[in-house]
């Protein structure tokens, strides 16, 4: 068994690994509230992902069990220990920008595209199938496996809450829901709520009806709708095309005039709500536009003042006083992920930070309210998830290190990241791939892929990682 040809035995099964992967990208598993139901509490497309994925694996012969709707494991080998291989099948909203159905896969120049490719579909099913070559190859494990599916991941992770509240937590394990060489530390995730309804009126040239971004704490806002009332609109929207013209590289933007109000629609990037950097934010910087200019309500005027000053670029948080640094976690970063405001009602602002070591919600929320103080603002902090670390030389992180030198001749080193994967929830739990340091990042964006080449890579390397770890 030590000479096994990885890569080429997975090379073998690539129509198969194609045909399973494209069965789950078909099915539209966004999280929908307005649909829920007892039997599917976070909308019919999560369900029915799980349940097809269930379905595959009992049809390839593997022992299964499912808790509700909310997740599923498949179960093999035998022995004391358990390896948990955590994955998920929901994905993010599909958002605007797409050029292909986003649920209906196509492969166009080697790469797969389609929502959840990459983000996780590709790379659950990537291990799956490293499981299944283990199986067909005739290898023999000395523990248990459980390879367990998830159907919240992108919003609040209660299909976990539901299934370890049954089930056996792993002694070990990774989820195949990040980036190669392997993320071993994963920092805090918290979201800051601000609300604000200061219906004072002011003198102003406008009257801001509503301005509306984002879908998701987790996604940077890609569009940003806003409506305005006033005179002369034909010499505002001049000004928004001169503001647009300003940003040609990243930004663009229409408008609608209809009686006495105008439509402002900005389009920037969507990305990752922990690399907001790599974005651009349509809320943040369509207020860069309307602060120069003065509203009839107090509210209003805070909101883009805000927007546009504080909350702007300020990617580390220092904007609001809340940035921090820690030598292994590296900085902390910040994302304006939903913004909605309407008048007579008021501004609700969701704003994501992804902490690393040596701050805490409590430090961001008082920053924030010193940061804030002039704008009178209710901030509430939600539910956090603390930083998580598996130290460098833990038996497990060397050998997936190693597995990774084995199979791409690149040296191995540990990382940290903004993002939440599953891998944090098992004490010993890391996120292994499946994107590679070369590959694009379209995760959370318009157009996401996954290529063909990184999919069955990532594959052979979860089938030789499953088999060193199991020895």
């Amino acid at each position: 068994m030590e000479n096994i040809q990885w890569l080429e035995e997975v090379t073998k099964r690539k129509e198969s690994i194609l045909e399973d992967l494209f069965r789950q990208l078909r099915i539209p598993s966004v999280r929908e509230d307005d649909k829920a139901t007892e039997d599917a509490p976070v909308g019919p497309g999560p369900k029915a992902a799980l349940e097809d994925f269930m379905a595959m694996a009992k049809e390839d012969g593997f022992t299964t069990k499912q808790y509700g709707p909310w997740a599923g494991r498949v179960e093999f080998g035998e022995g004391e220990e358990l390896l948990g291989i955590l994955g998920h099948l929901d994905v993010v909203p599909v958002g605007t920008g797409w050029e292909t159905d986003p649920f209906e896969p196509q492969i166009i120049d080697e790469k797969i595209y389609a929502r959840g490719s990459s983000d996780d579909k590709g790379p659950t099913i990537a291990a799956y199938h490293a499981i299944k070559l283990l199986l067909e190859l005739g290898v023999k494990f000395n523990k248990r496996i459980h390879l367990i599916i998830g159907t919240d991941e992108e919003s609040g992770w209660q299909c976990m809450d539901h299934y370890f509240a049954e089930a056996e937590m792993p002694d070990f394990g990774f989820s195949p829901d990040g980036n190669f060489p392997i993320i071993n530390g994963e920092k805090g995730n918290v979201s800051a709520i601000i609300t604000q309804s200061d219906q004072t009126k002011v003198e102003g040239d406008y009257h801001l009806v509503s301005l509306n971004a984002g879908l998701r704490a987790n996604m940077v806002p890609q569009d940003c709708d806003a409506v305005v009332q006033g005179a002369d609109l034909e010499t505002l929207a001049e000004a928004f095309d001169s503001f647009v013209k300003e940003h040609p590289n990243h930004l663009k933007g229409s408008y609608e005039i209809e009686s006495d109000q105008i439509t402002f629609h900005l389009v920037g990037k969507a990305a990752h709500g922990s690399t907001p950097h790599v974005g651009v934010n349509a809320a943040t910087h369509l207020s860069q536009f309307l602060v120069n200019y003065t509203f009839d309500q107090q509210d209003a005027n805070h909101l883009v003042q805000m927007l546009s000053h504080q909350l702007y670029e300020g990617f580390d948080g220092s904007g609001i006083g809340v940035n921090h640094t820690h030598d292994v976690m590296g900085e902390l970063s910040m994302n304006v992920g939903v913004v909605n405001y309407q008048d007579r009602k008021g501004m609700d602002i969701n704003v994501n930070f992804r902490y690393p070591e040596g701050t805490n919600p409590e430090r961001i929320h008082e920053g924030m309210q010193k940061a804030l103080t002039e704008y009178s603002l209710s901030i509430e902090m939600g539910e956090a998830k603390e930083p998580h670390y598996v130290p460098a030389d833990d038996p497990m992180v060397e050998t997936l290190l190693q597995v990774y030198e084995n199979q791409t001749g690149e040296k191995g080193y540990e990382k940290t990241i903004g993002g939440g994967t599953y891998g944090r929830l098992m004490p010993r739990g890391v996120a292994y791939g499946a994107l590679f340091p070369n590959s694009t990042d379209t995760m959370h964006q318009a157009n996401e892929f996954f290529s063909v080449s990184d999919l069955l890579r990532c594959t052979a390397i979860y089938a030789e990682a499953i088999y060193r770890l199991t020895r």
